[in-house]
């Protein structure tokens, strides 16, 4: 199993470097396709597009692991993301490029079914340690993805989606040869309404237990869509900060969230226990948020930095917590869920903190950074009061 958990990882982390490659030259690929001189209208549609997938895919795709196993899911997605990639490099128009960028999206939406092999090989006990190696790999891709990016972009702009495709083959021939089904048997009760993506959505919602669990989860990863939303407007105004900073702050952070999430999740969780790891990382998070909101000097923003990726062990030790909640027959359809989840949040959450950025910059700018504080203070207690209560 541990063979089958480093390749899970392996192709965890090439998924994430395929996805960041284009972003650096999404804008040029796009200029280059339309007449239209601002083309940021069609990259956030674009962006949104790709999360809008995610939402719709991450449940059926982890609701027919359940059905058909882990590794031929796997398998047909990694298959299709290394097609679909060829396709968006030989783009000749706009409208296939976002039908490309939308199969994308579909695929990237197996990081579910990949979750769930990871919980379908790991008892309890080792649950968060496993998933905060999930979330640490897939930050170092999403670091690496970008800089190669840039670099490939430099040569010809379509390069980046190229080496997307071999990555995705080179995933698809990881997972052919090196990787066993982590399923025995079929899941019970399944149907094929279960590919309704919001079937498994009310199928969790049904589990008293899980709502204050699904609620935190999905303010988790609506606030962490503040920092990709006015990370460098916030940074570019307040501190008149370049480019490469803004990218030095972005890689350091990175590399901080993955250490915590590799090496701290395990021995944090055996120590507190997952829920006071999900309720001590929160607090860390808030605490951060307010100091940032009034910090004067660039260096207080790198000194905060270790705090923001301590906060990084929550999502790894929730999922755990979650996923302890869910027999096996159905861990697909909870990752799913939680994918799906996260994938909303990526589609309001830019929307709803870029709105606050604008309205409150020209008062105080700090204030957007008090709106993310503000969603955890009313979510801890909401949390604590609902683990207390006994369950329904």
């Amino acid at each position: 199993m541990k063979r089958a958990l480093i390749v899970i990882l392996g192709a965890v982390t090439l998924d994430a470097v395929g996805i960041g490659l284009i972003f650096p030259i999404l804008p040029a690929l796009l200029r280059e396709l339309t007449d239209a001189g601002d083309v940021s209208l069609f990259y956030g549609a674009m962006l949104a597009l790709y999360s809008l997938m995610q939402f719709v895919f991450a449940p059926v795709l982890g609701a027919l692991s359940d059905r058909f196993g882990r590794r031929p899911v796997l398998l047909v997605s990694l298959a299709g993301a290394a097609v679909d990639y060829v396709v968006m490099a030989l783009a000749p128009n706009l409208l296939i490029l976002f039908i490309g960028r939308a199969v994308a999206g579909l695929t990237s939406a197996n990081i579910a079914v990949a979750t769930a092999y990871v919980a379908d090989i790991s008892d309890e006990t080792a649950r968060a340690r496993r998933f905060g190696y999930i979330h640490a790999v897939f930050g170092i891709g999403f670091i690496i993805g970008p800089l190669l990016g840039g670099v490939l972009g430099e040569w010809w702009v379509r390069a980046p989606f190229v080496a997307a495709a071999v990555l995705n083959g080179l995933n698809f021939a990881l997972a052919l040869f090196m990787l066993p089904e982590s399923r025995k048997g079929q899941a019970s009760g399944w149907d094929i309404a279960t590919l309704n993506p919001l079937r498994p959505l009310k199928w969790a919602l049904g589990f008293t237990v899980l709502l204050p669990m699904l609620a935190i989860y999905f303010a988790i990863n609506l606030v962490s869509q503040l920092y990709g939303t006015v990370w460098v407007l916030f940074t570019e105004v307040r501190f008149e900060w370049t480019a490469s900073m803004v990218g030095m702050s972005l890689a350091t952070y990175g590399l901080f969230s993955a250490g915590a999430q590799a090496f701290l999740v395990g021995p944090v969780t055996k120590w507190l226990g997952e829920r006071r790891t999900i309720i001590a990382g929160l607090i860390a998070e808030a605490i951060a948020l307010v100091a940032l909101s009034f910090a004067t000097k660039g260096w207080m923003i790198f000194a905060l930095l270790p705090i923001f990726a301590i906060s990084g062990i929550v999502v790894p030790a929730l999922q755990s917590l979650v996923s302890n909640q869910i027999d096996a027959d159905h861990q697909g359809r909870l990752q799913g869920v939680l994918g799906s989840l996260a994938s909303l949040s990526a589609v309001f959450g830019p929307l709803v903190f870029s709105s606050i950025y604008f309205a409150s910059a020209s008062g105080w700018d700090g204030t957007v950074w008090l709106a993310g504080t503000a969603i955890y203070l009313i979510a801890i207690p909401v949390l604590v009061y609902a683990w207390r209560r006994p369950a329904a």
